[in-house]
């Protein structure tokens, strides 16, 4: 860390002693004043003029370095992207997210000269093209479908009243809605930073595509704000803090007797029932929420894939290479459309605290319906309220952290398969809000 530290100190230094050095950025201030200031009695003129050209070119090359255009904004979100890296690798926060996000945000925020097609918002840049999947809501649908690929859906299907779970926890998303409106955001723009509180990266990105994309035009005349990049790190960022945010509001609102209690094993769950799922769950889904088709669709044609038995090369290929490849390009794209100049702002702020605040609420939320719902449990029906925890989507850390706090309490109570059914329903439950906010909004 002290050598991260001293490199950043370094080019601090040069970036500030630009003045000094006389490095001007606009090339074109050396002219011929200039070149009268250094010649020196008796030179011949060539070489007075050899040395002014090379002078020039050296001020030239400095104007087009990122020395040269760094702001301290660039280095405040390039110290950011290092601690997303750090916090993945160290920590093994979402690493398959942080890590890729973190040479993003480093990437979008290397200071360059506009119009040479480098930044990701200049038009016939790679970055540009590559940012095309995360705008036009390209590379959500991929991921949900090596997310349906990768799931099972057993634990839901032996005890559906779990899914009760998944639903409450989406309080966060109409907290956080209720909340960006009266912080000023427009309809549009709340409907997409609400989603934050379902703790769904790919749905977050999927929604503020379609509603806050910088495109489009409200009934008065206005323009919506583009806020992707805020609501993806945003949402991402509270993924990867489940194991630091969870826990402490488990203990503050569970009692020590509830955390003990052992929930009965699943019954066994045949694989026709496996196959029939996600068919019906397919229909009945999109039939409440249309809008949320292109996600849920694919959420559900990827676990019938996996179920099939008929089609496991494609399965494999879902939840292998294909989605490790959107990651990848998801990720760095999202990470790189975090430019400082445009991601540094008050609305991203605000965004940020939002999300922290829906992320509670939909923890909360779930913890204490689970406790509700005792209330008309008996004996070894009753549920074991830190489940309720693992209704929002971030699957599966929720239901690991989950399943961690329980044997803390008891080294033989094993939450793990009884949470992962809030769990997945809470990527069910966040793409039908998505849905239903995107019908009335888009």
């Amino acid at each position: 860390m002290k050598k991260v530290i001293l490199i950043f100190c370094v080019l601090s230094l040069l970036i500030f002693i630009r003045p000094i050095l006389a490095f001007d950025t606009n090339t074109d201030s050396i002219d011929n004043s200039t070149v009268t200031t250094i010649q020196v009695d008796n030179a011949p003129q060539e070489s007075v003029s050899v040395f002014a050209g090379a002078f020039k070119g050296i001020s030239k090359f400095y104007s087009y370095t990122g020395f040269a255009n760094a702001t301290s904004g660039n280095l405040i979100m390039i110290i950011i992207g290092i601690v997303f890296i750090y916090l993945g690798i160290k920590y093994d926060y979402e690493p398959l997210l942080l890590i890729p996000i973190g040479t993003g945000v480093i990437l979008g925020n290397i200071p360059f000269v506009a119009g040479n097609q480098t930044g990701i918002y200049e038009t016939g840049s790679v970055l540009n093209y590559l940012y095309f999947g995360v705008v036009k809501g390209i590379y959500p649908p991929l991921i949900f479908l090596g997310i349906g690929a990768m799931t099972d859906f057993s634990s839901l299907i032996a005890n559906p009243k779990l899914m009760l779970l998944g639903a409450a926890a989406q309080i966060g998303v109409f907290a956080t809605f209720m909340g960006a409106l009266y912080l000023g955001f427009t309809l549009p723009e709340a409907g997409a930073i609400g989603i934050i509180g379902g703790a769904d990266g790919p749905t977050a990105i999927f929604l503020s595509s379609k509603l806050a994309n910088g495109i489009n035009i409200l009934p008065d005349g206005t323009t919506v704000k583009n806020l992707i990049g805020p609501i993806a790190i945003a949402a991402y960022s509270y993924m990867a803090l489940v194991p630091v945010i969870q826990p402490p509001l488990m203990r503050l609102l569970v009692s020590k007797e509830d955390r003990k209690i052992k929930m009965k094993p699943p019954r066994a769950v045949t694989q026709k029932e496996k196959m029939i799922f996600p068919v019906v769950a397919l229909i009945l889904t999109t039939f409440i929420s249309p809008s949320a088709l292109p996600l849920l669709g694919m959420l559900f044609f990827g676990n019938l894939l996996k179920e099939s038995g008929r089609t496991e090369r494609l399965a494999d290929t879902a939840r292998t290479k294909l989605i490790d490849i959107v990651t990848i390009l998801l990720g760095v794209t999202v990470g790189a459309s975090t430019q400082a100049d445009i991601f540094i702002t008050k609305d991203s702020m605000l965004i940020f605290g939002l999300g922290a605040i829906s992320f509670v609420i939909a923890t909360c939320g779930g913890l204490l319906f689970a406790k509700f719902m005792n209330l008309f449990l008996k004996g070894d029906n009753r549920i074991n309220p830190l489940i309720g925890a693992a209704g929002v989507s971030a699957v599966p850390d929720s239901a690991r952290v989950v399943h961690t706090e329980g044997l803390k309490y008891d080294s033989s109570n094993y939450l793990l398969m009884h949470a992962m059914a809030p769990n997945v329903s809470g990527v069910i439950g966040s793409a039908i809000a998505a849905g239903i906010i995107l019908s009335f909004l888009g």
